[in-house]
């Protein structure tokens, strides 16, 4: 069996840097740091005060109050990124074949907001057990997926992914393979995430996940820094729009780039810590690259997982040289984390969207807030430091790992007709 090609062809992002793609990828290329002090919730008795918060978002400016007391905020925050996305893909809704449009959509917590709200207020109404009729609705996974296909009519394939940190960058592959082996002409594919409330801090707080660096929360995001302390929490979401390339090509559709290969792979080694050798990173580029044909000198660029974390960041730097040798260090490798700290479960979509625009513009965005050598790190990779830098991208590799030991690679490759 041919397996067809697969295009991308929308594009939509609600970030810490900004609430469109257009905005975001401003914010990457001109390094700037997403994070600030918390304001969502009084975060003086915790470990960390600061976070990557979305923000200048006003719910009303997309939704009218009733309805948007029908989600949970990962939910708006998917449904809005979706909304420009399809926008951008420019498919006229009512002439597609909806059959034939899919909804792959992830969250790796999902409704954190509404599950605090409703437990907190069972406990505070004497364990009166009135709950809201949508508490359940509001808090599953899958629900974001759910609410994409009903609002547009898709009757495509509809589920959700929810492997953690590789949420998104699942669901993008799993819309790559379904598309490729003609499951399906378009998918909507990402993650959303909302999870900077009291449990989100404090239970990551007690994993010794997280920055605590309070005092410099504007640089504490430090990708491959000796001094780094943890990951920065995020929120938002990406949203990317996958084609069949014939189908695409037929309408005149924009091509941002075809994704060429996806992998997958697990650490089995630890429910948190990677493995410090790298194998289960080691095994998802080497699958990609594989998947995609591709050899690996052809990659030009890998926005890394680089979280920030003491060992996960050793871990991704051997297993990048163990994979690609030689070439390791002529190839540029950026930690956009640095700049939106942690998404979870949305990472990986709008990482994909910074390689996919790395592709595009022929501009690799920087990894910032780097001061201190690692020597445990080969310094000899171009980790992108502090600017953007110029050169031509023709292939993009995007990593994301998950807690679990879950790992995703997927290939993007500049679309030349």
């Amino acid at each position: 069996m041919e397996l067809k090609r697969v295009a991308v062809t929308g594009l939509g992002a609600v970030t810490p840097l900004g609430n469109n793609v257009k905005d975001y990828w401003n914010g990457l290329v001109n390094g700037v740091s997403g994070s600030e002090l918390i304001t969502r919730f009084d975060a003086e008795k915790f470990k960390t005060r600061f976070a990557c918060e979305v923000k200048g978002f006003n719910v009303e400016d997309y939704f009218d109050r009733k309805e948007a007391r029908k989600y949970d905020l990962y939910t708006i925050f998917a449904l809005v990124s979706t909304d420009e996305a399809i926008k951008d893909a420019g498919f006229d809704l009512e002439q597609v074949d909806k059959d034939k449009v899919g909804v792959v959509f992830g969250s790796g917590i999902g409704g954190f907001n509404t599950f605090l709200t409703g437990v907190s207020d069972y406990f505070h109404s004497n364990y009166e057990p009135r709950f809201n009729p949508f508490f359940i609705p509001k808090i599953i996974s899958d629900i974001a997926a759910g609410y994409i296909s009903i609002r547009y009519g898709f009757r495509g394939p509809n589920y959700a992914t929810v492997s953690a940190c590789a949420t998104a960058t699942n669901a993008i592959v799993d819309a790559f393979n379904y598309i490729r082996l003609g499951k399906a002409n378009i998918f909507v594919a990402g993650g959303s995430e909302a999870c900077i409330v009291e449990p989100g801090i404090g239970g990551f707080n007690a994993m010794h996940a997280i920055s605590t660096n309070n005092a410099e929360y504007k640089t504490a995001s430090r990708p491959f820094d000796k001094t780094r302390d943890g990951f920065v929490m995020g929120e938002g979401a990406g949203t990317v729009v996958l084609e069949e390339l014939e189908h695409a090509k037929s309408r005149g559709a924009r091509i941002y780039a075809e994704v060429v290969g996806g992998g997958m792979s697990a650490d089995a080694y630890h429910i948190t810590a990677p493995h410090p050798e790298g194998h289960g990173a080691i095994l998802v580029m080497k699958n990609a690259l594989e998947d995609a044909n591709l050899k690996p000198e052809e990659i030009d660029y890998i926005n890394v997982h680089g979280t920030a974390t003491p060992l996960g960041d050793i871990s991704e730097a051997i297993a990048i040289v163990k994979v690609f040798g030689e070439h390791a260090y002529k190839l540029n490798i950026s930690a956009t984390k640095s700049m939106t700290g942690h998404l979870l479960g949305a990472a990986g979509a709008i990482e994909a969207i910074a390689s996919i625009y790395a592709i595009l513009h022929d501009i690799v965005p920087p990894t910032i807030n780097f001061k201190t050598p690692d020597e445990a790190i080969d310094q000899n990779i171009n980790l992108t430091l502090h600017k953007a830098q110029k050169r031509t991208v023709n292939t993009a590799l995007s990593n994301t790992f998950g807690f679990g030991g879950h790992n995703f690679s997927v290939i993007f490759k500049k679309y030349i007709p």
